[in-house]
C-alpha cells in the first residue's frame, strides 16, 4: 500500500492518507518505452507547424536567364533565383505541416498511472486537507508550500475542479504549476518534482482514473 503524508490548510501534518493501488502503484511492461512514446506524441501536438521557407517559385525576381550558355567564359547560370545565389530560394524548403497525431486513450491513461505510480513511490505526493481561498493569496500560498515542500523543485497543485482565487494564488508562484484533478496528463507530472493535491482532487483522480 502506497501511503502520502497530509497536512491541513495550516501546514500541519496531521496523518498519513492511503492512496489508491489502481492509480497510484501500477505495474506495466517497460514503463520507460510508453512513457516516452506518450510524451513525444503529446510535444508533438503542441507543435504549431507554421514555419515557411521561400523555395525559388516563391523568391521575388525575374525567370530570365541572366546571360547566354556559351561564349562568355562563366560558368553556366540560369536565373537570380535559383539556391546558389543572393537572395535566391531555399533548395529543400520547409513548408506548414500539421504534427498532430491522436494519442491511444488507453495509452494516454495507462502513462499517467505509471507517472503517478512513481511519484508516489518516491514520496513525493503530498495531500492538504483543504486549499479553498476567499480571494487570491500568494504570500499564504508561499508560506503553505514553503512549511510542507521546504525542498527546491518544480511544484505541482492539483485541485479539484477550477477554483479562481485557489489558481491565482499558486500560479504568482515560480516554479508552480497548477491543474485540475480530471485533466492530468503524464507531461506535466513527471515534469514536476513535487506534487500537491487536496482531499477532493484525490477523491477525482481516483473516481475519473481508476478504470
Amino acid at each position: 500500500m502506497v501511503t502520502a503524508k497530509k497536512y491541513n490548510a495550516n501546514g500541519e501534518l496531521i496523518g498519513e492518507v492511503n492512496l489508491p493501488e489502481n492509480v497510484f502503484d501500477v505495474d506495466v511492461n517497460s514503463p520507460k518505452v510508453l512513457l516516452h512514446e506518450v510524451i513525444t506524441m503529446y510535444l508533438g501536438n503542441q507543435r504549431q507547424g507554421t514555419v515557411q521557407k521561400k523555395n525559388r517559385s516563391m523568391t521575388a525576381g525575374s525567370t530570365k536567364k541572366l546571360f547566354k550558355q556559351k561564349g562568355t567564359g562563366n560558368a553556366r547560370v540560369g536565373t537570380r533565383r535559383t539556391p546558389v545565389r543572393v537572395h535566391g530560394g531555399k533548395a529543400f524548403a520547409i513548408y506548414p505541416k500539421d504534427w498532430y497525431r491522436t494519442i491511444p486513450h488507453t495509452k494516454k491513461r495507462m502513462a499517467l498511472k505509471v507517472a503517478l505510480t512513481d511519484r508516489a513511490r518516491d514520496g513525493r505526493i503530498i495531500i492538504v486537507d483543504s486549499l479553498v481561498m476567499d480571494k487570491p493569496d500568494t504570500k499564504f500560498a508561499k508560506a503553505l508550500l514553503g512549511k510542507i515542500l521546504p525542498e527546491r523543485g518544480r511544484k505541482l497543485v492539483v485541485t479539484d475542479g477550477h477554483h479562481l482565487p485557489t489558481v491565482k494564488s499558486f500560479t504568482n508562484l515560480p516554479d508552480v504549476m497548477t491543474d485540475r484533478a480530471d485533466s492530468l496528463f503524464a507531461y506535466e507530472v513527471l515534469k514536476s518534482s513535487y506534487i500537491v493535491m487536496t482531499g477532493d482532487a484525490l477523491k477525482k483522480v481516483e473516481e475519473v482514473f481508476s478504470s
